[in-house]
């Protein structure tokens, strides 16, 4: 369960009350309260018994109707899921895979709890890659005279998937304006963490030829103000003089796919909320 809402006494009483009245037993809560805005932000997990209204949506709907007393009272956003539901997930990417790579891996092994509804891309190279994963691969080339169009069989596969979240795994395309606000708090991307300092080609070796010491990855929210989202995870890595330019691009790439894994799977547990334009993440 998550809660955001007003800051006052008395919410974590009302919801834990109601849990034990129901025979739930809380396992784990963690809360932050943003004085600056007066903003209480809460996760909490917790076993409910069998009887409570059966698993997946059908005990998330009956507990949420029980929970509306107190949503209303404190003006809650307030969401439940049972984790036994597994989160639907769209990967997409372009040509470079080591992302990509990195999630079905952990896909196939069990390690990314989610199901994997299919790949889209704007090229044709990771069609045997994805397929032998036995997942459906979609092939969407992007150019401007068919963006919108493109677009448009992009939501049917999310909708026709029930994706609920869309995982940009280098995918190097600018979404629309109109398709990030469709998708707000359901797309991550990650990029290099040298943005703004070194745009375009080559970033890599933009940042050898300057001297870089510090090298490293952000995860963030999609929106409309590109590259600007609300961030998730960040990681770095120590590079030096002696390092080559394709040393970096290793490097690089190894910290993408660990940031890019780290915050889909922060956002799958429902460990992340959206606070303004910012983000509250509970480890």
């Amino acid at each position: 369960m998550t809660v955001s809402c007003a800051s006052r006494p008395g919410i974590i009483s009302a919801l834990s009350t109601l849990l034990a009245n129901r025979g739930c037993d809380i396992v784990e809560s963690a809360q932050f309260v943003d004085h600056e805005h007066a903003r209480f932000f809460l996760r909490m997990a917790f076993d409910a018994p069998l009887d409570l209204g059966g698993a997946g949506l059908e005990g998330e709907t009956v507990l949420l109707r029980e929970m509306e007393p107190i949503r209303e009272r404190f003006a809650m956003d307030l969401s439940i899921r049972d984790v036994r539901r597994r989160s639907k997930i769209l990967i997409m990417v372009s040509k470079i895979g080591h992302c990509l790579n990195d999630l079905l891996y952990r896909h196939s092994i069990g390690a990314l709890p989610a199901d994997i509804v299919g790949v889209v891309s704007n090229h044709d190279s990771f069609r045997k890659l994805v397929e032998r994963h036995d997942l459906p691969f979609h092939h969407l080339p992007m150019s401007p005279e068919v963006k919108a169009e493109q677009e448009a069989a992009l939501m049917g596969i999310v909708e026709d998937g029930g994706v609920e979240l869309v995982v940009l795994a280098r995918y190097m395309q600018v979404l629309s304006p109109a398709l990030c606000q469709r998708m707000a708090g359901k797309v991550i991307n990650i990029h290099h963490s040298f943005l703004p300092s070194f745009k375009g080609a080559k970033p890599y070796h933009q940042a050898h030829k300057r001297g870089v010491k510090l090298i490293g990855a952000t995860a963030h929210y999609v929106t409309d103000d590109l590259d600007e989202g609300p961030i998730i995870e960040q990681e770095v890595s120590r590079v030096d003089h002696a390092m080559s330019p394709d040393d970096l691009v290793a490097i690089g790439r190894d910290v993408e796919s660990v940031v890019l894994a780290r915050a889909v799977r922060l956002h799958i547990e429902s460990r992340v909320m959206l606070h303004d334009e910012k983000t509250v993440v509970f480890r």
